[in-house]
């Protein structure tokens, strides 16, 4: 009896994950170690001559392009072991081309799919100019603020805007460290929305850019404080004083004068087109009136969402103060609930009203719920503007009642109005226009079903103006999709308008996390800890511990051995417990300013420092903790230059230093014996990183330099050609194939794969430190402020900077280190702040 053989995984290349052979698929092998077959080492990118990077290990290494893959060794084992076997099944090679997929994970703010739907509709929050002051001829309409003028930064003279709340955003937390940026207190605010209310919203301003001939414009979200505890969330548009213009063709009073019917058909087509572009787009006002609409600056009717949804607000609103006063009256007196709007131009249709009152108890013997809301609606409350264009003041009211005995029944009254506008319509068409007359009537029926659409009113009105001179007007050949799911301003829950106490905030976030709300993390333990710290921050929750112990600014911050580590200019390195953060020893023995600092946490767990005057101490960590360093030693001493500015570590072979002589010099750690000295920037190396096997290191000359750690060669520079503003690189930090440098000006510059992707300005001042944990990087500096950003998108093509928040500080931030799920955060004024969530 046989038994089978287990299958042999091949070798094949990391690339095309083809398995080597004596042809094509050679095995080079770089001088990482890693082999990538002849085909593959051909095609990879090489952004600098003479390097390539290992699509193993990710490490930039020396490959001479001249002479092509031929100047590097065979892989002679790997190609003896493919020939002598048989190849993979294609079903083994897809199963291994899904296990090398690999991706970056790291702390999310927010879904970046959802960031994408919203962050063209954010308006930057110096783009709406608030003025207190009014100016003449000017007139806003704003929902709830208490401003005089509201414009648009759009040009030199702005242009007027009207604002209307949508929700509150998220309220800050008294006790909390933390700030959210503005952008982020937007996002957060729209991911507590309801599904059904974000829809309702996003219906909106796309309907808007869509229909620009027809609606007004929507430039997009705006709040009107980033850190005040009542602030809300707006929608911005542009403001039109359309109203007024009627009055230049028609008299309220009394409608269109005689021979006016022209005008009438006129200006009643575009208002019955401005609601048909509602339509097409879903939506449904729910009430309408003669301020809902104006004249564009090419003479075409608009409908003004601002004032529509204003206007429904205003009238859900009245319909609450009226039934809660119905229900508290003694004496259960008869109410006009809609008396008010009759009288102000705002029309209501009946099924909307019905539905506005009994909207918690609608059952189906319920009167008049089997009337479903929809674009039938608005067909009711635009021939009630119609109307009144054309009667005037003569168009009769009518008033609906509600009493204890009735629960609001209209059924009685309703066709004695109807036949009083018929009267009326007659009295003023006379003979003439008889199908608008029916027409007309027919979309005040009472039930919805039997209202002509808004396409048939139009062309209605339309064949008054079909005289020879206008037959190129043609019909309009638009259908409205009856089974399409509308949204109905007045009775969407997103314009209600909720204000949210903080205490109700706090435990939708607080059970959005326990839910699986906050986006998943892969990692390790550490990374779990500081995505537990992401976590505290995205709810604003954040303590910190004050550790103060120096006597001078604080110039370094490092976690090793199990303690905290931090360096000072009054040449001393404190040592600090992890689990109460208290003081538990000082280095003492520099003789000048320290300036940089670095643990090295293998085998021989190690602490080592350096001053301005060239010294460096390593300082033994293993319990008891000594005075006296184990190693000590000075680089060449020069007056012109001040010593040690920066500080590395390579496991516990290699410690590198940056001079202010303008070199990188590598050392034994086991001696302290000088390896090699790194030539290349022209003034101060002021930080120094290690990633993958390179170097980088950071100038006051503005640029990052990229060294290999197998002969100490230079890679590549970066910065070069940055312009000269950007000034002096203070701070640098690394993580995988991502680069970040931070200016004197309070810029940072990102690259990934040293290809360079964005810039932003995050500080009002100099960076002088950051770090990064996944793709969450936090910088500080002379600003006072450590700011929180997001590095997200891809990273090949395109990679964006969002600000996430900040966190106000008492002094100039000098070292920031984000580990074990903490945020530690030295200051010029001797403190270390130790920030964590509750």
């Amino acid at each position: 009896m046989t038994t089978a053989q287990p299958t042999m995984d091949l070798p094949e290349c990391p690339v095309c994950l083809e398995t080597y052979n004596d042809t094509v698929s050679i095995p080079r092998v770089l001088s990482c170690g890693h082999s990538i077959c002849e085909a593959c080492l051909v095609s990879l990118p090489q952004r600098y001559p003479n390097t390539i990077r290992c699509p193993a290990c990710t490490q930039l290494l020396k490959y001479p392009s001249d002479q092509g893959p031929s100047s590097l060794p065979k892989n002679i084992d790997l190609l003896r072991i493919s020939l002598q076997h048989s190849p993979p099944s294609s079903e083994s090679v897809h199963s291994k081309k899904q296990n090398q997929r690999s991706t970056i994970n790291g702390v999310k703010f927010w879904s970046d799919e959802f960031y994408a739907t919203w962050k063209d509709w954010i308006l930057p929050h110096d783009a709406v100019l608030v003025e207190p002051e009014p100016k003449p001829g000017v007139f806003v309409r704003f929902g709830s603020l208490n401003y005089s003028t509201v414009c648009f930064r759009s040009d030199n003279n702005g242009n007027s805007l009207s604002l209307v709340p949508v929700v509150s955003l998220p309220s800050i937390v008294n006790d909390s460290k933390f700030r959210f940026s503005y952008v982020a207190r937007i996002i957060k605010c729209l991911e507590r929305m309801k599904e059904v209310e974000r829809e309702g919203l996003i219906l909106i301003l796309e309907a808007s850019e869509r229909r620009r001939r027809r609606m007004c414009r929507v430039y997009g979200l705006w709040s009107e404080v980033e850190e005040v505890d009542d602030a809300a969330l707006y929608i911005v548009c542009e403001r039109h004083n359309g109203s007024n213009l009627f009055g230049k063709f028609v008299d309220l009073r009394n409608g269109f004068l005689d021979g006016g019917f022209f005008s009438f058909a006129m200006i009643g087509k575009g208002i019955c087109e401005s609601v048909l572009a509602l339509h097409l787009e879903g939506l449904v006002a729910g009430c309408l009136g003669l301020s809902c609409f104006y004249f564009d600056e090419f003479g075409g009717v608009c409908i003004d969402l601002n004032e529509a949804l204003v206007m429904g607000r205003r009238v859900c609103s009245n319909v609450v103060d009226t039934v809660s006063g119905a229900t508290s009256s003694k004496h259960k007196e008869n109410k006009a609930i809609c008396k008010d709007w009759l009288q102000s131009k705002v029309f209501v249709s009946p099924e909307v009203l019905f539905r506005l009152l009994h909207k918690d108890d609608i059952t189906c013997e319920n009167g008049h719920s089997r009337y479903p809301i929809g674009c039938g609606s608005d067909i009711w409350s635009l021939a009630c503007v119609l109307l009144l264009l054309l009667v005037g003041h003569a168009f009769p009211q009518y008033t609906f009642q509600m009493n204890e005995e009735n629960g609001f029944d209209y059924s009685d009254g309703y066709a004695c109005w109807l036949e009083e506008v018929n009267s009326v319509i007659e009295d003023k068409l006379g003979p003439h226009y008889l199908s608008l007359r029916q027409t007309l009537c027919k979309c005040l029926d009472i039930n919805p079903g039997n209202r002509p659409d808004v396409v048939d009113v139009r062309k209605c009105i339309q064949d008054m103006l079909v005289i020879p001179q206008f037959d190129f007007l043609g019909n309009l050949e638009v259908t409205i999709n009856k089974n399409i799911m509308n949204h109905c301003f007045i009775l969407g829950e997103l314009f209600q308008f909720h204000r949210e106490g903080s205490n109700e905030q706090r435990e939708y976030e607080l059970q959005d996390n326990e839910d699986g709300g906050q986006p998943d993390f892969v990692g390790d333990g550490e990374d779990n800890r500081n995505e537990d710290f992401v976590a505290g921050l995205s709810k604003g929750m954040t303590e910190f511990n004050d550790l103060r112990g120096h006597l001078d600014c604080i110039t370094g911050l490092a976690v090793g051995g199990g303690y905290l580590f931090s360096s000072s200019f009054d040449k001393t390195v404190c040592v600090w417990s992890l689990q109460d953060f208290s003081h538990l020893h000082t280095f003492r023995g520099h003789e000048d300013k320290v300036m940089a600092l670095v643990c090295v946490d293998e085998e021989e767990p190690l602490c080592i420092s350096g001053d301005s005057g060239g010294g460096i101490f390593v300082w033994g960590i293993t319990s008891p903790l000594r005075q006296v360093p184990l190693r000590k030693w000075y680089e060449h001493k020069d007056w012109r230059f001040s010593g040690i500015h920066s500080l590395t570590a390579y496991r516990n072979h290699y410690l590198y230093t940056g001079s202010g002589d303008r070199t990188i010099k590598a050392w034994s750690l086991k001696d302290g014996s000088l390896i090699c000295t790194m030539n290349g920037h022209s003034s101060v190396v002021s930080k120094l990183a290690i990633c993958d096997e390179v170097l980088y290191s950071g100038s006051w000359d503005g640029t990052v330099r990229l060294w290999s750690l197998y002969d100490h060669s230079p890679l590549t520079v970066l910065g070069e050609d940055m312009p000269r503003e950007v000034k002096s690189v203070l701070a640098i930090t690394v993580n995988r194939q991502l680069l970040v440098a931070g200016y004197e000006n309070g810029c940072i510059k990102v690259w990934s794969n040293d290809v360079f992707m964005n810039s932003k300005t995050l500080h009002d001042g100099a960076i002088f430190a950051m770090d990064m944990r996944g793709k969450c990087l936090y910088t500080g500096g002379w600003d006072k402020t450590v700011n929180i950003q997001e590095l997200s998108g891809d990273d090949e093509f395109e990679l964006d900077v969002k600000a996430f928040g900040s966190i106000p500080c008492s002094s100039v931030v000098t070292a920031i280190l984000c580990c074990q799920g903490k945020l530690f955060v030295g200051y010029s004024d001797k403190s270390i702040k130790v920030y964590h969530d509750k």
